[in-house]
């Protein structure tokens, strides 16, 4: 009998005859908590020192745009973590140890990535753009690259191990939860950004480059050492107790053999991986190119202060949070994954639709609105889609899978924010009214949508499966005859 013979809800433990528990709902919060990191180091990094450079220090925004995108741009190795993940073990574990690895180095280079922003500020106060100052500069561009490649290495292997954990009937439950808690960590940070950073940007220059190391330095020693202490709690003991791993994998014996090189054959042999890849990469893209133009929509559209504007991104939230956990919940267990991405793919355009229409009527209500049931949108895609991400994976190369998917979704990110300025920046050149320069972007997101579910149509969990168990069966023949 295979492992493919043996339903989920049975899998047992290599070295005994009980069947594995399954998780419940406190252990599900409990691996949130990781996730819950992640959002709180998302704002202490990409928020707070995007915001001291710019504001307090004076750093030129392309720099420190440049610096902080580094972290995006050493995506592709997410799929080297995963593979390394599913075929060597580290303090005993496929998953674990990898995850406390990283998550220790992305914390700790936190703090080393803003010593560099003092020196750079410090240099510029000196020196001016000097060879120094942009030696410095390039220096910060380095550490977070190598802090995007500590977040792959953790990352990545956490999201694995959601896989090797669950079971078809309660993994779309643990997606909501943990996904939730994401959200949750962003709130926690944006609080401590706003408490941190209280005071007007206008007031910058009053403000000495010691006061600011004196209050940010703490900041960044407590927290990251909370984040790494969340990561322990939220995976110690959890893959000994529930993974499913060593039953699922045909690999588990034979270790050695899973290779970068025949983990991507693994990967590249069903056409389904390309459809998911480019799905992932449309819904990503749609979703996210309008963060780069809604505030500056509200106050060149709507006449919003800047924290006016700022509070736009609470009823985002508040929807995406909402969304994510009635999601799992309630959602795709009657929908099911495909219908339920779709159900927001259809919520999501007409949402932004919402977005035109208020820009054309300058009502702010209808703006907020629309933006709160974006996020509802947003949530049901972000559990749907991470449900299904997480079903398209080979249990001998889940590491793997989850790297080219986490791929995806890095590069999209990545490229809406150049999409969405670039269409504003067309579009103003072309229309002198502004609703229709932010008008045309809006329209691109809803194409983008529609676009979404065309390819969605095309994805085939089964087919994805059965190409994915023939393609290690291949592999292994190829290594046993080699």
């Amino acid at each position: 009998m295979t492992s493919s013979d043996v339903p989920d809800s049975q899998y047992f433990q290599s070295n005994s005859l009980k069947p594995l528990p399954k998780i419940n709902l406190l252990t599900m919060f409990r691996l949130g908590l990781f996730q819950m990191g992640l959002g709180i180091m998302s704002l202490l990094t990409l928020g707070v020192l995007n915001r001291i450079m710019i504001a307090e220090l004076q750093i030129l925004p392309w720099i420190v745009a440049g610096a902080i995108a580094m972290h995006q741009l050493v995506s592709p190795t997410r799929i080297w973590f995963g593979q390394m993940s599913d075929a060597k073990r580290l303090f005993g574990y496929h998953r674990t140890g990898y995850v406390w690895i990283g998550a220790a180095l992305f914390t700790t280079i936190s703090f080393v990535a803003l010593q560099a922003v003092w020196q750079l500020g410090s240099s510029l106060q000196a020196t001016g753009w000097s060879f120094a100052t942009y030696g410095w500069a390039g220096l910060l561009a380095l550490i977070f690259a190598l802090y995007g490649l500590a977040l792959s290495a953790s990352s990545t292997p956490f999201t694995a191990l959601l896989v090797d954990v669950t079971d078809d009937d309660n993994r779309s439950q643990l997606v909501g939860v943990v996904w939730s808690m994401l959200m949750i960590g962003i709130v926690v940070g944006a609080v401590i950004s706003s408490r941190l950073l209280a005071s007007d940007p206008s007031q910058a220059a009053a403000t000495s480059l010691e006061q600011l190391k004196a209050t940010v330095n703490p900041v960044f020693i407590i927290m990251p050492a909370i984040v790494f202490g969340l990561a322990l709690l939220a995976t110690m003991g959890i893959e000994k107790k529930y993974s499913r791993y060593s039953s699922r994998s045909t690999f588990v014996e034979r270790e050695d053999q899973i290779t970068l090189g025949r983990a991507l054959k693994v990967l590249t042999a069903s056409r389904q991986t390309g459809l998911f890849f480019s799905f992932l990469l449309v819904l990503t893209l749609s979703l996210f190119i309008q963060d780069a133009v809604m505030e500056p929509y509200g106050g060149e559209v709507f006449g919003m202060s800047i924290s006016e504007t700022t509070k736009l991104n609470a009823y985002f939230g508040m929807g995406t949070l909402f969304g994510i956990a009635s999601t799992g919940f309630f959602v795709l267990p009657r929908l099911g994954k495909q219908r339920s991405i779709k159900l927001g793919c259809i919520l999501a355009a007409f949402c932004v639709g919402l977005f035109i229409l208020a820009g054309l009527s300058s009502d702010r209500t209808l703006l907020k609105s629309g933006l709160l049931f974006f996020g509802l949108a947003s949530g049901i895609l972000t559990a749907g889609a991470t449900s299904l991400m997480l079903d398209l994976t080979a249990a001998e190369t889940a590491g793997t899978f989850i790297g080219a998917w986490g791929l995806a979704q890095a590069v999209s990110r990545a490229l809406a924010t150049i999409i969405g300025g670039t269409v504003l920046n067309a579009g103003k050149e072309m229309f002198s009214a502004p609703i229709l320069a932010y008008g045309s972007v809006f329209v691109l997101q809803a194409i983008g949508f529609i676009l979404a579910i065309l390819l969605l149509g095309r994805v085939n969990v089964k087919e994805f499966q059965d190409n994915a168990k023939v393609a290690i069966a291949q592999v292994m023949q190829g290594d046993l005859d080699g």
